[in-house]
């Protein structure tokens, strides 16, 4: 059975612009992975543009999005956040954050102005940024006898898995990552090397 270990995210950061009777919306799209990232990438937007009318945002965050949310800023009711996150789902992204500023031109949009300004902003920096397709690893740790050190370094080779940190003291104690798909098979495979202990 073939697991679902691939998500599609953004690398670095892209940006977009969006004008519409002399408002602009400046769109800010970055690839983020954790929510202390997001939380510091929006106090710094907000800091940065004090002096704007809206710092508008949406952001998914993992594999699964298992996490997403969006934010206003002030604007009527689902009218910037949501626009925003919908364009975040329709590249089909995640762990993506989209912050859009917006600079009020002195012309109200009303609400599908609006909704058509935010959307349009965030879709200009997502076709902007580059998309990378990356796998779902799963962390591992990996308990060897000296003797059985080659073996099972071999092995994780041909499983592809990373080998994320080391530590040689009467035994080696290895600490990996393998994408979804691998953990099984891989694990199977070390099994059969004698005195290996595995700890998910």
């Amino acid at each position: 059975m073939m697991l679902n270990d691939t998500y599609k995210t953004i690398e670095g950061t892209s940006e977009g612009l969006y004008k519409e009777k002399g408002s602009k919306f400046l769109a800010f799209a970055h690839s983020v992975d954790n929510i202390e990232v997001v939380k510091a990438l929006l106090e710094d937007y907000r800091k940065r543009y004090h002096d704007a009318r809206h710092v508008c945002y949406a952001y998914s965050l993992g594999p699964e999005r298992e996490e997403t949310k969006a934010g206003d800023d002030g604007e009527p009711n689902g009218t910037a956040g949501r626009p925003i996150l919908g364009q975040i789902l329709s590249f089909e992204l995640t762990n993506v954050l989209v912050v859009v500023v917006r600079y009020f031109g002195g012309i109200l949009l009303g609400t599908g102005g609006l909704v058509v300004a935010y959307k349009s902003a965030a879709a200009d920096a997502l076709s902007q940024a580059v998309v990378v397709e990356k796998t779902v690893d799963v962390p591992f740790t990996v308990h060897v006898e000296y003797p059985y050190l080659d073996t099972t370094l071999r092995l994780l080779r041909k499983w592809e898995a990373s080998i994320l940190e080391q530590t040689f003291e009467l035994d080696c104690l290895l600490k990996v990552a393998v994408r979804k798909q691998s953990v099984e098979p891989l694990r199977e495979a070390l099994e059969k090397v004698e005195t290996l202990h595995l700890e998910a």
